[in-house]
């Protein structure tokens, strides 16, 4: 059980130091393509392009959890829409534009 967790973690983080590369050197060859014929800028390195994503994710994407972060809101909002009325639902979807209708009330919402 034990050499399974292990063997699990070492996969992960090869996957983690392999997409961080992939990942950098992508950066590094746009910004080296575009950046100095658009602006007139510096190439840059590739550790220093592994430090404009980490900058871009603290900037623009955080540090809020992994797969299923937007899981937390979707859950409240079924509960929500389990307690409305039929009446309440047509008019909360009509409202919407029809985008919030969770598959397992579709149902309930016509036979309603």
């Amino acid at each position: 059980m034990r050499g399974n967790r292990l063997a699990k973690g070492v996969k992960i983080a090869l996957v983690g130091v392999i997409a961080v590369a992939v990942f950098g050197f992508v950066v590094q060859g746009l910004w080296n393509w575009l950046m100095p014929r658009l602006f007139d800028w510096h190439t840059i390195t590739f550790w220093q392009a592994v430090g404009l994503l980490v900058l871009c994710k603290i900037l623009f994407g955080g540090f809020r959890g992994g797969p299923g972060r937007g899981m937390h809101w979707r859950r409240r909002m079924e509960e929500r829409w389990e307690q409305m009325s039929p009446e309440e639902r047509e008019k909360f979807s009509c409202g919407i534009g029809g985008r919030f209708r969770p598959a397992e009330f579709r149902e309930r919402v016509r036979e309603g």
